[in-house]
């Protein structure tokens, strides 16, 4: 039985929190944000509080119970605060640039590769090799990240390529004669 369900999201009153018809949409001061829920979940609103309750009490409806907890309260810390992901390229001549939506890399490639980020996440360089991205959704932001990152996954014998800020690379030693 899932316990992260039991406990409700609490919200402040800048935020303003609609359930109707299996959709939660929280509008805050950073935006607004829609999320469909699993349809054996119930939400309410009341007193500054959501309240997830499974419709039955079996273990996939706690389970479900939960993950739309999870959602929501992400749904509420984006609108409120933002989510940012941090991304460090490292390697000889890696580098990024912010031009609009567009990131530039150059990545050791014969050809620099253009990403262009959705509308929700903005992307800004304060060095050539570091790339900081900001967005009020989380599931968005860390997707964003990860295909970026999956253009040059960090090797494991130099350590080269685009890793999280603070990501641990288990280094393996070189062949031996």
């Amino acid at each position: 039985m899932s316990r992260v369900a039991k406990a409700p999201v609490e919200f402040s009153n800048k935020i303003e929190v609609q359930t109707q018809n299996n959709q939660v949409q929280v509008k805050g001061p950073n935006g607004q944000l829609t999320q469909e829920i699993h349809h054996s979940v119930n939400v309410t609103c009341e007193d500054n509080k959501v309240i997830v309750t499974p419709v039955k009490e079996d273990k996939s409806s706690w389970a479900q119970a939960g993950t739309a907890r999870a959602l929501i309260n992400n749904m509420v810390k984006g609108v409120t605060e933002g989510f940012t992901k941090e991304l460090e390229l490292i390697g000889v001549g890696y580098r990024a640039q912010v031009k609009g939506k567009v990131v530039n890399l150059n990545l050791g490639f014969s050809h620099p590769i253009d990403y262009t980020l959705p509308d929700e996440v903005k992307a800004e360089t304060p060095s050539n090799t570091t790339i900081i991205l900001k967005s009020i959704d989380k599931q968005k932001l860390g997707q964003v990240a990860a295909e970026i990152r999956a253009y040059r996954p960090p090797e494991p014998y130099k350590g080269k390529g685009i890793r999280y800020k603070d990501e641990l690379v288990a280094r393996k030693e070189a062949k031996k004669k």
